[in-house]
């Protein structure tokens, strides 16, 4: 029986429109539906969508919910979350996170730095130093704490976030992993540093899942999976732009291209979906763009059906909706 592991990378509320997307899509055209993936990875954004398949939201409704659209008869976890008011975003300008005083490193990731400099990552550890965000992430999420709860699901849910002391990458609902109410850790990995404000759980707080990889789809090397999907919002060529977004672009794909070999060098079948040309015009440079939704949902249905429609990624869906083999 093929397991499948979901990779449902960061990308602010631009993100999950493009998220909504591709499931759609690959429940329509392929038959496998994301909810019976074995084990899903959510980082930032895709925290979110990964918690909202866990509350069993099917993907065709998270689709609808995107752009208000009916729902089926029986998501009462989406008519809840639509009737409750969500504060309002700023703009999302990257450059804007940079133009107050920065923080001093502290020990503890002074420590890191000198204890493993082969694993150090300077950019990661540059956006823990970030001073805080204005907007406070739980409040966004309040309604997802409604209907969720504390408890994590059943079925494997794991959320990437950042802990804010040392730059190192913590891995929520994985076994050793540090305790955390459900809610709390979505949160903790939707925090972009200088925009929302980190997120305290325990001793530490944390910050966007994000800073260390858009989607840390390597963390799924050695969980007994055989087929990775791995849906990244932030990805994909931006061609010759040369703008910041585009630079973006260019260092998440290169984290994903590292990641994908490394699943394949562990005998995993990976299957990508990354925005194209025509994706990226409709995302634009403002991830928490809530105008936008419409056309990047509707775009990315067709460009995610043009790719599962090619044999080689058709072969792997519906093998791993039929739980075959690959």
């Amino acid at each position: 029986m093929v397991r499948v592991g979901l990779v449902l990378g960061g990308g602010g509320v631009v993100g999950q429109a493009y998220h909504a997307g591709v499931l759609a899509v690959l429940q329509h055209d392929t038959g496998w539906d994301a909810r019976t993936a074995d084990v899903v990875v959510g980082t930032s954004a895709g925290s979110i969508t990964g918690s909202l398949l866990r509350a069993g939201v099917s993907p065709e409704d998270l689709a609808a919910w995107t752009v208000k659209a009916p729902l089926s008869g029986d998501d009462d976890v989406l008519r809840t979350i639509a009737a409750t008011d969500v504060p309002e975003l700023a703009p999302f300008r990257p450059l804007d996170l940079f133009r107050r005083p920065m923080r001093l490193p502290g020990p503890p990731l002074v420590a890191r730095a000198l204890a493993r400099p082969w694993r150090f990552r300077p950019l990661a550890a540059g956006m823990t130093l970030l001073a805080p965000g204005r907007h406070d992430i739980v409040s966004q999420l309040a309604a997802l704490r409604e209907v969720e709860g504390d408890t994590w699901p059943e079925r494997d849910l794991w959320v990437t976030a950042v802990r804010r002391s040392d730059g190192r990458r913590v891995v929520f609902g994985r076994p050793g992993s540090p305790p955390a109410p459900l809610h709390l850790a979505v949160a903790a990995s939707c925090a972009v540093p200088g925009y929302f404000t980190p997120v305290p759980i325990g001793r530490h707080t944390y910050v966007d899942g994000g800073v260390h990889s858009a989607t840390n789809a390597a963390v799924l090397r050695g969980t007994g999976v055989d087929v990775v999907v791995v849906v990244a919002p932030m990805s994909g060529s931006p061609g010759w732009r040369q703008d910041f977004t585009a630079a973006m672009r260019r260092y998440s794909q290169r984290q994903l291209d590292r990641e994908v070999r490394a699943l394949q060098a562990a005998g995993l079948t990976t299957v990508v979906f990354t925005p194209g040309q025509a994706e990226q015009e409709v995302m634009g440079a403002d991830m928490m763009a809530r105008d936008r939704v419409h056309e990047v949902l509707q775009q990315s249905f067709l460009e995610a059906g043009v790719h599962a429609a090619r044999p080689e990624v058709a072969t792997v869906l519906r093998a791993a909706a039929d739980r075959g083999e690959v």
